[in-house]
């Protein structure tokens, strides 16, 4: 092993490497500001700092060198990189001179907002990059992967931190929103701005010498711009206060859904893998795409469905479309084959803050056989992304990750 030189200077962070030796008693990077007198040179650290030599990651290591992952054992060996991650984050806070309840506040916000998902986009990574591959990972790529994984996962907490907020929501994975907790309320603003900068650390952390690294920042600000697109038109398409169901329409949440959920949620997990697996025909991107997308609008209708028919105990929160005047497939297919009356009913009650105006819009819904509809549109939605799958050429791209992906949302139930 080696040892990883580091320093900052005025204009960031710098590395340099020569012959490692591990240090059992170092679990995370210490980030130092150089100074005139104190470094005659760099501070070392052992890079027993990366998850994968620490103990709370040698089930990783172990996993990666040689037994395959079950899936029981890849979740807990990604999990394990999360907690090593906030003491990374923590720690860098020393450069900046930050209170002890400025640390305190950001380890409880990482630990409240990032934690505690599915953790389906991050857990992709590692999946894909082994399917990519065709081998099991080093531990070099699995902890890799791993971080990038927990990128995506970083990502998702600033967008739903943000989400929350704009909607007005009350829970979140089961627990008040983040910004409904006490001392938080629009603090959780700046929370998520210090979110998503954290991704850009992690990438320079871990990735500044790959070839890919400029990649991956382009990808991260891609994905991240067409996210936020989607949710202006999310926004501007159901106003707060401002009930018009002409502005609905099947096409425009089409549009909403492609740009909301499938780029971040689904076509970002494969597309850096395959920036790590160092693939740059952009044919593969497009193939890519080509099943991701579909694949992310199936995912997001469900969400719809189960905001309106899950229950609340199963999906984590309680669905409030219907009342925030969300543009969602069950209200655009409920327009399209509404007769007058149904759709003056769905008009008067839609977007309105109050329990029987949402029973009204349900019963519409029932009247309309809409959980039927949506029953049978998986089922084609299924049949149509397998053919897409099947199409995949596999000197480009293996099938089976796509199937992976297929099989870890299919008929969820949360």
């Amino acid at each position: 092993m080696g040892r990883l030189l580091v320093y900052f200077g005025a204009r960031g962070w710098s590395f340099s490497r020569s012959r490692i030796v591990r240090s059992p008693s170092q679990r995370s990077f210490h980030f130092l500001p150089r100074s005139s007198s104190a470094c005659q040179g760099f501070k070392m650290m052992s890079t027993a700092a990366i998850p994968a030599v620490t103990e709370k990651t040698s089930q990783s290591t172990k996993a990666a060198n040689g037994a395959a992952l079950t899936k029981e054992n890849e979740k807990a060996a990604f999990e394990s990189v999360f907690d090593v991650l906030v003491e990374d984050v923590v720690k860098e806070l020393d450069v900046y001179r930050v209170p002890p309840e400025g640390k305190e506040h950001i380890r409880k916000m990482l630990n409240y907002t990032v934690a505690g998902g599915k953790m389906n986009r991050g857990l992709t990574v590692p999946s894909a990059l082994r399917s990519l591959l065709k081998r099991d990972l080093t531990s070099d790529e699995l902890l890799k992967a791993q971080v990038l994984g927990w990128c995506i996962e970083w990502l998702q907490a600033f967008f739903l931190i943000s989400d929350d907020i704009m909607d007005a929501s009350v829970t979140r994975r089961g627990q008040p929103c983040w910004y409904r907790q006490e001392s938080v309320g629009m603090i959780a603003i700046n929370d998520a701005f210090i979110c998503e900068s954290v991704i850009y650390r992690f990438l320079k952390k871990y990735f500044r010498t790959a070839p890919y690294y400029l990649d991956l920042i382009e990808l991260f600000h891609e994905v991240t711009y067409q996210t936020e697109l989607g949710q202006m038109m999310d926004l501007l398409t159901a106003p707060e206060g401002d009930v018009d169901l002409n502005r609905f329409s099947i096409t425009k949440h089409a549009y909403i859904v492609e740009y909301k959920t499938a780029y971040y949620s689904f076509y970002l997990p494969i597309a850096l893998a395959m920036r790590m697996a160092s693939i740059t025909d952009e044919a593969a991107y497009e193939q890519a795409k080509a099943v991701l997308l579909p694949l992310g609008e199936y995912f997001q209708v469900q969400d719809d469905y189960l905001d309106c028919y899950g229950s609340p105990e199963v999906i984590g929160k309680i669905g409030t479309d219907i009342e925030d005047n969300k543009c969602g497939w069950l209200i655009v297919q409920a327009l399209d084959r509404a007769n007058p009356e149904q759709r003056k009913l769905l008009e008067e009650n839609y977007g309105r803050k109050s329990p029987e105006s949402v029973q009204v819009v349900k019963s519409v819904y029932k009247d309309l056989r809409i959980a039927d509809i949506y029953h049978q549109y998986e089922e084609e939605s299924y049949e149509r992304i397998t053919a897409l799958i099947n199409k995949v050429d596999e000197r480009l791209l293996p099938r089976d990750m796509f199937v992976a992906f297929m099989n870890r949302i299919y008929k969820r139930k949360a």
